[in-house]
């Protein structure tokens, strides 16, 4: 089989901290004829990637641009405060942004987060990554706010992480150009949402047969036979409903005898 004569394959970017292998999983049993591309990209470059068409759909962090993009809103994600071990927040179960404000909270340039103010004090420098920030929180330059996706993603025995209230959440998304919706697109779409591989939803499924039609005389015929197998049926002429034939003498008079005169 040559190149072109390949199925094309369906080109799926994802952000990190998404976990895509379950829906992955579903598509290679749903469409073993179709490969699945998967790609790790930079949040911020995942809707330029799908406006270029290097990719079919996304796995991707909100907000996108509604005006190009479709997007299917899948979960919000909780957020935490990353901090070494020895961190005085670490003796509580939740954190606020109070509890924040003598640390020095660091703030990468690949923040996926949308802060009004961020809390506690800002260091002199933004660390260009959040695998940079991860570097200087366990040299215990500063601490780092993050999905909790991306705290696991980064996790270092030496640190630890809280749930952070009050603070702005990251919410998920399957995302695609909106003038492409294939019909790829639309299987994938069907497996994010749970649907079942014969749900009338999304692509359209191969119509089963229609079942031969029964006729008035089937019907008669089965249940006639049905009828004539059953056990203890009299079929003798004269007999009556409940199987006792006719002219058979009754059973003694019901009542009391009258007295004679």
């Amino acid at each position: 089989m040559t190149g072109s004569d390949e199925t094309p394959p369906f080109r799926l970017v994802y952000v990190p901290g998404v976990m895509p292998d379950k829906w992955v999983r579903i598509w290679n049993e749903r469409c073993p004829d179709v490969p699945l591309a998967l790609t790790q990209v930079p949040a911020a470059a995942a809707a330029e990637r799908l406006r270029g068409g290097d990719a079919d759909a996304g796995l991707v962090r909100l907000p996108v641009d509604r005006t190009v993009f479709s997007a299917i809103p899948l979960y919000t994600e909780q957020t935490v405060v990353v901090v070494p071990k020895d961190h005085l927040v670490t003796a509580v179960d939740e954190v606020s942004p109070e509890d924040l404000a003598d640390d020095i909270v660091l703030h990468p340039l690949d923040d996926v987060l949308d802060w009004e103010t961020l809390p506690g004090r800002p260091a002199f420098e933004r660390p260009a990554t959040t695998a940079d920030a991860v570097e200087l929180v366990a040299a215990g330059i500063g601490v780092l706010i993050v999905p909790l996706s991306l705290a696991r993603l980064h996790h270092r025995k030496d640190l630890t992480h809280r749930p952070l209230k009050d603070a702005p959440e990251s919410r998920v998304a399957l995302a695609w150009p909106e003038d492409a919706t294939t019909d790829q697109v639309e299987d994938f779409i069907g497996i994010v949402r749970g649907r079942t591989v014969n749900s009338t939803r999304g692509r359209t499924r191969p119509a089963a047969p229609d079942k031969p039609r029964r006729t008035e005389k089937d019907g008669a015929r089965r249940k006639s036979a049905a009828s004539a197998g059953q056990p203890g049926t009299n079929h003798r002429r004269g007999s009556g409903s409940g199987g006792t034939p006719k002219g058979t003498p009754k059973s003694g008079r019901r009542g009391k005898p009258r007295r004679r005169s």
